[in-house]
């Protein structure tokens, strides 16, 4: 049934359209290629040894000094020798210059002299760092020493003790990267706590016991043992096998958002699959009527035509793998040192089968429809000129269904979390539809125009010509330029809301855990009035008396209730807030303790005033009813909680600290942040607008790839394009022949033409934008809670650009059928 010579012409003489054909399969992979491939080499380096990566067997965490039936849990095990351990703490904390002149917030880790129990601290000098990190002595990042001017030998200020700097750290097992921090680590040796006077009651530190389990121990049944002793949702108890570091999350989070870009673009590239292999197979229509009239059967020309595509597909599909393998390494590239030291990118045979088998089910389902119409195709054919519409019967319905199952499983397959990915799903499919609406109205109201210049009347009616994509060209081009353009929108909205313009009156200088015994003291060093916040550490426990689900909690990507919650006490509305639900923010006709929550709570889970809260505070539960809910009127650096308790509550007499937030010149912040930490040692002083500056940072870096994977969105709508204009290549070659015949010239053909394309480019871009606008908009004022402004000059150039990208590739597809003759034209039609 096979003919190789003919396999063998139709695939040499394939052209421009079979191109486009395997430049679409290529981009349907690339970009789902990249991200396997880049998650894989990801996990591989970060789990090589997951044991070194979190630094012991057991890993208990908790906001809180840890509880004693926990750590007498602990001490037993190591009492019956079943296991040892290692007490860490990490916080924050100013450290100063022996001279006094400098100061710089600081990643403090206070390690006990069996840490690591796996893994390796690397020091620039190649010593053992248990031998050099002694009591008297720091390691630090090189990067605190640039900082503060300082080297080693040289004494550095920690709280109230005198250090001496004895090495560089370079790497350390549990922190493969530092871009998480908001300072440079500095090692610090357990015996020194006390003479530090930094660990106060309510102070901000992550406990942590690092437990090393014995070989012939149950490291499970061990596990569950000190999870039972533990504080259920304060202190948590994992095995290295559990345990997701913090850059393990960050990069889950960000593979998760490259993912659904990766999805979406190849359904994109799907459609310019089915468009590409008509526009060709509408090019053979000929050769098959011809084929059929000799004698072919349909059988013969369906496998030719089907080994044929397959054999594009498999070119396709080879390239889309090098591509993607190469995107692979150009992640790791582009994110640079944000990568985990010593990663890098791995080509796994698991990666290249799915990309393959990728390959060959998008050709599959999205060829499919296509090559099943050439039964269609009469041997009469050959003597008509007239363009037959393909109906749509039982069999379009059947494929369309079997690639929305295909689409959503490769939306639960690469995001791996149901509900998101129906959400996902749900919300292209959503952009999708809306984008057909706006584009059949669009062309409807095109069709229905009066009188126009006559090069514009030409090209309006080109795009009705048959066989023209125009509208899905449009869709796809507008769903991927919504895409492209709300990020942007986004992006530009949060630099301008926190990078370029900050606040003029925002404050700039955070105090953190300043005793209630200081703040006196505190208010004469710092020389100016300020409003301090009592802060009180806890948890949330239940709702209405429901128990917080923590794993599911857990599993949320943004915010969840299982974190630690700061509160607070007062009894009045800060400037920013206004009560969207409730008499007052406290109310006599309500019993007992009251809370006022914001509704950033309500959107993590339904609540109403008159529901009672459940508080852990200090390991006493606490239960509170919603008195009130607040909300934030604009966009600020001022500091908000997210649970206020009235001013006369029993939160007064608990543990607490003090926060307070300043507006001071910048060159004067040195200064200031020396005098308080000199004088308050506990005190941590955030310099708000340098963070920012490194947010800024890694926020640019991170757009910068996802632009890379979103102009593959882009490249499947111009690839439409160009193969609507293939598949309409007779119909334009032939309005062109009848233009010159009737006295028009070159400039004007090409004009119609290029108007066509002006028409297509404008109504993407302006129904993206629209799209773009609205949705960037909710996303800043109801998600990100800042002011948001439309960059209309950026979004003006966005589209222009799109209009001028559209006008060239088209132009380029168009110049051939410029260049024919009308007189070989008409001589062939002839012919036939």
């Amino acid at each position: 049934m096979f003919h190789a010579r003919f396999l063998f012409r139709q695939f040499v003489a394939g052209g421009r359209q079979a191109a486009v054909f395997v430049l679409c399969v290529t981009l349907s992979i690339v970009a789902v290629v990249a991200v396997n491939g880049f998650r894989e080499s990801l996990n591989r380096s970060l789990l090589q040894d997951a044991r070194a990566l979190h630094g012991a067997d057991i890993i208990v965490r908790s906001h809180f000094p840890l509880s004693v039936p926990l750590l007498a849990a602990i001490r037993d095990i190591e009492a019956q020798g079943r296991a040892e351990s290692t007490p860490v703490y990490e916080f924050y904390s100013v450290v100063r210059s022996a001279r006094g002149d400098a100061s710089l917030l600081a990643d403090l880790k206070i390690v006990g002299p069996a840490y690591p129990f796996y893994g390796e601290v690397t020091l620039a000098s190649g010593r053992p760092f248990d031998r050099v990190l002694a009591p008297g002595s720091v390691v630090a990042e090189q990067a605190l020493l640039e900082r503060l001017g300082l080297s080693v030998g040289d004494t550095l200020y920690v709280g109230s003790a005198s250090l001496t700097i004895r090495d560089v750290v370079l790497k350390e097992p549990d922190r493969p990267v530092g871009f998480l921090s908001f300072g440079p680590r500095l090692f610090i040796s357990e015996p020194d706590i006390p003479g530090l006077d930094l660990l106060k009651k309510g102070s901000r530190v992550r406990y942590i016991r690092l437990i090393k389990v014995g070989e012939n121990e149950n490291l499970e049944a061990l596990a569950s043992m000190l999870e039972k002793a533990a504080v259920e949702g304060q202190e948590q108890v994992e095995t290295f096998r559990t345990a997701r570091s913090r850059i393990k999350r960050f990069f889950d989070n960000f593979l998760f958002f490259l993912s659904l870009i990766a999805v979406f673009t190849l359904l994109l590239s799907g459609l310019g699959i089915r468009s590409a292999l008509s526009a060709y197979l509408k090019d053979k229509e000929k050769t098959i009527a011809v084929i059929k009239a000799m004698g072919g059967t349909r059988r013969f020309v369906t496998l030719n035509y089907l080994a044929l595509v397959a054999v594009f597909g498999l070119v396709g599909t080879l390239i889309g793998l090098g591509l993607g393998i190469l995107l692979q390494h150009g992640l790791f590239w582009m994110l640079g040192d944000l990568m985990p030291r010593g990663s890098g990118a791995v080509v796994s045979a698991s990666t290249l089968a799915q990309g393959i088998l990728l390959g060959i089910l998008t050709v599959i389902l999205f060829a499919f429809l296509p090559i099943h119409r050439l039964r269609d195709v009469r041997p009469h054919l050959i003597f008509r000129k007239a363009n037959e519409r393909a109906r749509k019967g039982t069999d379009f319905y059947v494929t369309l269904l079997l690639i929305l199952l295909f689409f959503t499983g490769m939306i639960l397959f690469q995001l791996k979390d149901v509900e998101t990915g129906l959400k996902f799903l749900g919300g292209t499919l959503g952009l999708i539809l809306l984008s057909a609406l706006i584009t059949q109205g669009m062309l409807l109201l095109l069709k229905r125009l009066g009188s126009r210049p006559l090069a514009l009347r030409q090209a309006v009616r080109g795009l009705f010509r048959t066989g023209n994509a125009t509208r899905s060209t449009i869709i796809t081009l507008s769903a991927s330029l919504s895409l492209i353009f709300t990020i942007f929108l986004v992006e530009q909205n949060l630099d301008a809301a926190f990078i370029r313009s900050y606040p003029r009156n925002a404050p700039n200088l955070f105090f953190i855990d300043i005793q209630p015994d200081q703040v006196d003291e505190f208010s004469q060093v710092i020389g100016r009035n300020s409003e301090f916040y009592p802060v009180i550490r806890s948890r949330l426990l239940s709702v209405n008396g429901e128990k917080i689900d923590r794993e599911t909690e857990r599993l949320r990507r943004g915010d969840n209730l299982t974190r630690p919650f700061n509160l607070t006490y007062r009894d009045h509305l800060l400037p920013d807030e206004i009560l969207v639900d409730g008499k007052a923010m406290f109310r006599e006709d309500i019993p007992g303790l009251q809370v006022s929550v914001l509704d950033t709570v309500v959107e993590m889970r339904s609540m109403a005033v008159g529901d009672e809260l459940t508080f852990r505070i200090q390991g006493i539960p606490v239960t509170a009813t919603i008195s009130s809910i607040r909300s934030r009127t604009r966009e600020t650096i001022e500091p908000y909680f997210y649970f206020v308790f009235p001013g006369d509550s029993i939160l007064k007499s608990a543990p607490q600290t003090i926060f307070t937030a300043i507006r001071i010149d910048a060159a004067d912040i040195p200064a200031v942040q020396n005098r308080v930490v000199s004088r308050f040692p506990n005190v941590s002083a955030i310099d708000v607008s340098q963070t920012l500056g490194t947010f800024a940072g890694l926020l640019h870096r991170l757009s910068m790839v996802i632009r890379a994977f979103t102009l593959q969105s882009i490249a499947a709508g111009l690839l439409i394009i160009v193969s609507a204009i293939f598949a309409t290549r007779i119909a334009r070659t032939q309005e062109a022949a009848y233009f010159r015949i009737l006295g028009a010239k070159s400039r004007f053909i090409l004009a119609v033409f290029s108007l066509e394309n002006v028409i297509i480019g404008a109504g993407s871009a302006v129904q993206a934008l629209v799209i773009s606008q609205t949705a960037s908009r909710l996303i800043a004022t109801r998600m990100l809670d800042i002011d948001y402004r439309p960059y209309l000059a950026e979004s003006g150039l966005m589209v222009l650009g799109t209009i001028l990208l559209v006008l060239l590739v088209g132009s380029i597809a168009t110049l051939p059928i410029l260049k024919q003759k009308p007189v070989v034209f008409l001589r062939e039609q002839t012919e036939e």
